[in-house]
């Protein structure tokens, strides 16, 4: 096998139908560890839309027609590529995101590799036709599926979006964030070197203002797929609207670790700590809200102030660093400026803080911070920071922390710690998340992930992420 890389994190084309294409406008990429300028990124514009449209919609027909057996063949073959790749996906993700080269290895791209593997045995595997007493239902490609992905896990959410779509049948115009757009160079660059046909995978990157409204307002595109904030999710999804296509939408979320009276505290604090500073806190699914039983909640902050203060910040490229640096200035900024508001309201300041870590003047760093005596209605509480920040709070019992854990406008994720594992199940299936581990749970790459509330819209991962992209057609005989 011949695997040509990429080396460069100077890409100045765009992808429309196959070929890289030239653009005359770029945009500089930054290493948050350095603040230095690492590469450039080409800057699509609304015409590149067009153009990435029209080429997948006019390479869905033969893509929908091929077997599943066909598109698992090729989606195989993408991870054969993806894996030659690794070590350069890995620095790139280091570099782009920030992120230490454990959790890059781990969380970004050994997952999303693993991810869209998943997708290719669920082609051969889904039925893609159902018996319905005398009605036969034929689940079919939805069409042009305009995937937009965020900046805090691109590699990640580009394979959990392109690779349902593609085993579903659809084709793609992909827009990653304008702060990440480098590893989705990658992906692409394996993308063709595995044989994906000309236009089942466009590339347009750019601004969210322009390249992402033209794409969530095209009326080419059949389904939207975004993750992203909130408040640009609800942009993304009136867009979509006007034209009725459907939008699947992965947004914020500000979830809940619930630990019970008879849990074990140490080990049950410790994980969500570590939850919630993944990625330096920047996991729409962090756990960022713990909620511990009344008689032992000073004991639960000092456990988890005690074990932020281990974790160790600093260099990303360093394989000791648990939290490497938050995306960018305006990040730190916002991230400080809520920490700073909570401890001038009243918050206890248990661990951390808004300064700046020792001998770390360059690069946007924040210490792992621990929020104490804080209320259920205060905006450290109810905004997701999307920092490493995390608030404790006391429950009086399971009713009680069960309505503090819906107690917001988000439903994402969350935890139940118990020893009676059967208790703990009743906890979690009266919490209004799309997804709650028990006890730590290993996460499963094949379990529907999405939200409730104002997390979002659909689902992703596994058969449901590739039934998202599908429509349904009922045959009567």
């Amino acid at each position: 096998m011949t695997v040509t890389i990429h080396t460069t994190w100077d890409r100045d084309s765009i992808l429309v139908g196959g070929d890289w294409i030239p653009v005359t406008d770029c945009t500089e990429v930054h290493d948050p560890a350095t603040e230095s300028v690492i590469g450039r990124s080409a800057s699509a514009g609304a015409i590149h839309v067009d153009a990435a449209v029209a080429a997948a919609r006019v390479a869905g027909t033969a893509w929908g027609a091929r077997t599943p057996e066909d598109r698992a063949a090729v989606l195989d073959a993408m991870c054969t590529q993806l894996r030659a790749r690794r070590q350069l996906l890995v620095d790139t993700t280091v570099a782009e995101v920030g992120a230490p080269v454990t959790v890059a290895e781990e969380a970004h791209i050994d997952l999303g590799i693993e991810i869209l593997a998943s997708y290719a045995r669920l082609a051969r595997n889904l039925s893609f036709r159902e018996r319905l007493g005398r009605t036969l239902l034929l689940r079919r490609p939805a069409g042009v599926v305009a995937c937009i992905t965020p900046w805090n896990y691109p590699f990640y959410q580009l394979a959990a979006k392109v690779g349902a779509a593609l085993a579903a049948g659809c084709t793609t115009v992909v827009k990653p964030a304008e702060l990440t757009p480098l590893s989705t160079y990658l992906f692409a660059d394996a993308a063709l070197e595995a044989g994906v046909p000309p236009g089942v995978m466009n590339l347009v990157p750019g601004s969210g203002r322009t390249v992402g409204a033209a794409l969530a307002a095209h009326p080419g595109v059949d389904v939207v797929s975004f993750t992203g904030s909130t408040a640009v999710g609800r942009g993304v999804a009136h867009a979509a609207a006007e034209s009725l296509k459907r939008a699947c939408l992965e947004l914020g979320g500000k979830s809940a670790s619930v630990v019970l009276d008879d849990a074990p505290l140490p080990a049950a604090v410790t994980a969500t700590v570590d939850a919630a500073m993944l990625n330096s806190g920047q996991t729409c699914s962090a756990w960022t809200r713990l909620l511990v039983p009344r008689a032992r909640y000073e004991e639960a902050v000092e456990l988890a102030a005690g074990h932020a203060d281990t974790l160790r910040v600093g260099d990303p490229r360093d394989r000791a660093t648990q939290l490497g640096p938050v995306i960018s200035a305006a990040q730190r900024r916002s991230i400080a400026e809520a920490v700073d508001a909570a401890v001038a309201g009243g918050a206890r300041l248990a661990a951390g803080g808004s300064g700046v870590p020792a001998g770390l003047g360059t690069g946007h760093y924040l210490r792992p911070t621990v929020l104490a005596d804080v209320g259920p209605r205060d905006p450290i509480v109810r905004d997701e920071i999307f920092g490493p920040v995390l608030v404790v709070l006391p429950h009086d019992g399971d009713e009680d922390a069960i309505r503090l854990a819906n107690d917001s406008d988000y439903g994402l994720g969350g935890a139940v710690w118990s020893a009676d594992p059967e208790r703990a199940l009743g906890v979690a299936a009266r919490m209004d998340t799309g997804q709650v581990d028990i006890n730590g749970a290993p996460f499963n790459p094949e379990a529907p992930f999405g939200g409730w509330k104002s997390s979002g819209l659909g689902r992703e991962l596994g058969r449901f992420g590739v039934e998202e992209f599908t429509e349904l057609t009922a045959v009567q005989r």
